[in-house]
């Protein structure tokens, strides 16, 4: 598993560290989960770990674990747009699946 670096910023669902060159976002829901690959991921064009769950049906599904945005392209606040991004979705799966649960 990566090392974190200094916490900078956590929501219930995601953290944000300081590792040297990167901001590292990290989507908690994930963690524990093996690496598969690192890569680039297509919607934010960073380095991605990836990792593998899979459904009900046994089929597999990678899915981003920790994103690499270095500090020279990315300012702390884009990241954490992209954190809160996180952050809403799994709220709004969290009241569809389980409504009763705030």
């Amino acid at each position: 598993m990566q090392q974190q670096g200094n916490p900078v910023k956590k929501g219930q669902f995601y953290l944000i560290h300081d590792h040297g060159l990167n901001l590292v976002l990290e989507d908690k829901t994930k963690r524990g989960l093996e690496v598969k690959e690192t890569i680039i991921d297509e919607r934010l064009g960073v380095q991605t770990d990836k990792g593998m769950i899979y459904d009900f049906d046994g089929i597999g599904h990678k899915v981003g674990i920790r994103w690499y945005f270095p500090k020279s392209k990315y300012e702390l606040e884009h990241v954490i747009k992209i954190g809160e991004e996180i952050e809403l979705r799994y709220k709004a799966i969290r009241e569809m699946t389980c409504p009763d649960d705030e």
